[in-house]
């Protein structure tokens, strides 16, 4: 099994992911969606919205897992994240780098993997979109640009929400500026 590998730009990615505020935050339904969908779309028990921080994977969404985060060194999502494409796995008992991970050897048995990596809107990797199942299966062309898509749409939503926080803490100060100046007037 080969650890996944750090990405030359893991300081900014690492920052850019904690400036968006999301680890360790609740679900959500924007995301959740999402990853139901892939789970229909491919017929797969399992799709993940994991955002890799330092140490580990953090399902933002899951479906089909009963963990909510897992180590970073055995992730195939740590795998992905460093991926300029769409990483697919049609077997991973095939495939030297996971033959042996613990995913692929004892529960959930992870035969197949594809993940995206998502990124951030200042261009950090901040984690990756994927599907997994318990079989091998091959991927077409038609899959991938399909995952593509539900990952460029996670990646939109986490951007839009940071906006959308921003432009809030934005609108917070000028009221309070707006305020205590209208005070000091009435001095």
């Amino acid at each position: 099994m080969e650890k996944a590998p750090i990405p030359k730009d893991e300081f900014k990615r690492i920052v850019s992911l904690i400036g968006l505020d999301l680890l360790d935050t609740p679900p959500e339904e924007r995301f959740d969606q999402l990853t139901r969908c892939a789970t229909k779309i491919f017929h797969v028990p399992i799709s993940t919205l994991t955002l890799i921080d330092a140490q580990r994977e953090w399902f933002k969404s899951c479906q089909g897992l009963s963990n909510t985060e897992g180590d970073r060194a055995i992730s195939f999502c740590g795998h992905a994240l460093v991926e300029d494409e769409i990483l697919v796995i049609p077997d991973t008992t095939k495939d030297k780098r996971f033959a042996d991970n613990p995913m692929v050897i004892g529960e959930p048995y992870i035969r197949f993997y594809a993940g995206v990596p998502i990124m951030s809107a200042d261009g950090a990797r901040i984690g990756v979109f994927c599907i997994k199942d318990t079989k091998p299966q091959e991927f077409s062309q038609d899959d991938r640009e399909i995952l593509e898509g539900l990952a460029k749409w996670a990646e939109l939503e986490i951007n839009l929400r940071n906006l959308n926080f921003s432009m809030q803490d934005k609108f917070v100060e000028k009221y309070i500026e707006d305020n205590k100046n209208k005070t000091q007037k009435r001095k």
